[in-house]
């Protein structure tokens, strides 16, 4: 067991300094943070939920990576439009009490390192966990580092979609534009500029954990050319070196971005 662990460290600081300043980085990584209740199940845990505190203590971890390579701009799948309407009521008060902690916890650093956004609807919230997201996002906004933590809770990718294209049918009623020149007009960028976290840039790579190889209603419109990536772990196990591989498998793949 020991000999594993050494050798572990060592593998893993051999794959952080191949990595380590390459120009193969992603600028933009999202990730689906998948299999909280299965790994807490696994463990052994009486009650699953409290895979989703060991989950939200994690993504520290995971900026902390992300850091270290100057990665500076992460999105992170928290809680899904799906998750509010479809999961037991103790367990979405669990899951809300996980994300208040959260914001708080990155609202109160004295020193932000990162400026915190929230993309979802954050209405659908109960009161709490909507104020100390906001809270926390008004904290950080003066954040120096120029990295950018944005966390998707409420959040639903189709839904994302609708609301740019109210938002433009809106914007352009309110200017006397008829629906026919709308329809004649109307080029991507209109929507990708209304969508919750317009100006940001799209993610180039998206890390799913726990095996499931699929997106799940995350940054549909975004992910139109982002590389994906599938890690058998579940998400509270999901370890350094296995960010470091998804990292390596980027850095060999040849983005074609549709040509």
């Amino acid at each position: 067991m020991i000999l594993h662990s050494v050798a572990h460290r060592l593998y893993a600081a051999r794959l952080e300094r191949a990595l380590m300043g390459a120009d193969t980085l992603p600028h933009h990584v999202g990730l689906i943070m998948d299999g909280n209740r299965r790994w807490a199940r696994a463990a052994g845990f009486d009650n699953a939920s409290l895979g989703h505190r060991y989950g939200g203590e994690h993504l520290d971890d995971l900026l902390r990576w992300c850091g270290k390579l100057r990665i500076p701009h992460v999105t992170v799948f928290v809680c899904s439009t799906e998750n509010l309407d479809r999961r037991d009521a103790d367990e979405i008060a669990f899951l809300m009490d996980v994300i208040t902690q959260l914001a708080e916890r990155i609202r109160a650093e004295p020193s932000p390192t990162w400026c915190l956004h929230v993309a979802g609807t954050l209405d659908a919230l109960p009161d709490r966990a909507a104020h100390a997201l906001k809270a926390a996002v008004a904290a950080t906004e003066t954040c120096a580092t120029g990295d950018h933590l944005t966390l998707a809770v409420g959040y639903g990718g189709r839904q994302e979609v609708l609301d740019a294209v109210r938002d433009l049918l809106l914007d352009r009623a309110a200017e006397g534009i008829t629906i026919e020149q709308v329809a004649d007009e109307l080029v991507p960028d209109d929507i990708t500029k209304r969508l919750y976290n317009a100006g940001q840039p799209e993610p180039d790579l998206i890390i799913r954990t726990s095996g499931e190889q699929r997106l799940s209603n995350f940054l549909l419109w975004q992910s139109a050319y982002s590389e994906l990536y599938f890690c058998d772990a579940y998400w509270p196990a999901f370890r350094e070196i296995d960010f470091f591989r998804a990292l390596r498998s980027y850095g060999a793949r040849q983005r074609r971005y549709g040509r």
